[in-house]
């Protein structure tokens, strides 16, 4: 409560794009830092020590920030950058959704394979869908007619979402509502920036 009896509203912190300009919550950058040697290190968690530079989840942003050297005036001293930066952030980003979803996984918040996912999907509670990228779009569009408010992801390959259950590749899947769905949740948002816009 603050002063006067009114309840505090915390709303989720926003940062500004050095490539952009534009602010948003952090759920939807990402946070870099420069290590002891001054090498720009992408801190995905935003759990690293140090000044952060923050940008838009999008390959087009990493795209800009490496060329027009953007994060040397975001740290105010020269920091090199790798051309390929938008590929190696891609990298880092499906491997933490991978584990994300994995995570999942073992709490026994998830299940895989078409006719597992339909029968959760009835029973309800299911936070997101996941289907593979290169999946069928029929077996999808069945499955979305009985998502209700789920959201469904898409942004990974068969053989990504595959690693994440422990085989060869899995094309549906279901997570349940909870906590580490939201981490599942927002680290999509971000790897879809880089595989929407590239």
């Amino acid at each position: 409560m603050t002063r006067g009896g009114q309840s505090k509203t915390r709303e989720a912190p926003e940062r500004r794009c050095i490539a952009t300009g534009v602010s948003d919550e952090t759920a939807g950058l990402i946070r870099f830092v420069l290590d002891p040697d001054g090498c720009l290190t992408p801190d995905l968690a935003e759990r690293l020590p140090g000044r952060g530079a923050w940008l838009s989840a999008t390959r087009d942003a990493a795209a800009l920030a490496a060329k027009k050297r953007l994060f040397s005036r975001g740290f105010k001293q020269p920091v090199e950058v790798s051309a390929d930066l938008p590929d190696q952030l891609e990298a880092l980003l499906a491997k933490r959704l991978i584990e994300a979803i994995s995570l999942t996984r073992k709490a026994g918040l998830a299940v895989n394979g078409f006719e597992k996912v339909k029968a959760r999907l009835k029973k309800g509670g299911v936070g997101v869908l996941l289907a593979g990228s290169d999946g069928a779009e029929d077996g999808r569009g069945k499955l979305a007619l009985l998502v209700g408010n789920a959201a469904i992801i898409a942004v990974l390959t068969s053989d990504e979402l595959g690693l994440a259950f422990g085989r060869d590749s899995v094309v549906h899947a279901a997570l349940d509502v909870g906590g580490a769905t939201e981490r599942v949740l927002r680290e999509a948002r971000r790897l879809d920036g880089f595989r929407q816009s590239g």
